[in-house]
């Protein structure tokens, strides 16, 4: 299996970036190649040279590239609304016609009645809510 796999989500604390490589190391393990942005992208902080604006390009080219060279959007879910940046790459993934997933082990509900905004559940092909039921699929080679 050579499926490479961009993933998107949150990155900006300790917490969120520890998930995410649990999560990634994951499916690399399942034979999966991944993109994870905050260890093979660009990171805003290191880029001391650079104005705001050079800064803002740089990354989204790189994700972008990324993104449009990988086979799977896998997308984590979590937080009050889901991060900005990785909704948008939800968007581009889908329009590209790329398969997408997302995990969602948060129980908090930012809109009544719904767990997760339909027009997000209506780029995915399935929400994993857990670590574990990620695994069982993975080990199963469903993704």
């Amino acid at each position: 299996m050579d499926k490479k796999v961009y993933f998107a989500a949150p990155l900006f604390n300790a917490a969120e970036k520890g998930f995410n490589l649990k999560l990634t190391e994951m499916l690399e393990n399942a034979g999966y190649s991944v993109f994870l942005p905050q260890r093979d992208g660009n990171e805003a902080a290191l880029m001391t040279d650079m104005t705001e604006g050079e800064k803002s390009a740089a990354i989204f080219c790189a994700d972008k590239d990324a993104l449009m060279d990988a086979d799977i959007l896998f997308m984590v879910i979590d937080g009050r609304v889901p991060d900005e940046g990785a909704c948008v790459e939800l968007g581009m993934a889908y329009a590209s016609g790329k398969r997408c997933y997302g995990i969602r082990t948060d129980v908090r509900c930012a809109e009544h009645g719904l767990d997760i905004n339909p027009m997000l559940t209506g780029c995915l092909i399935e929400v994993f809510r857990s670590e574990e039921d990620l695994a069982k699929h993975l080990a199963c080679g469903e993704l």
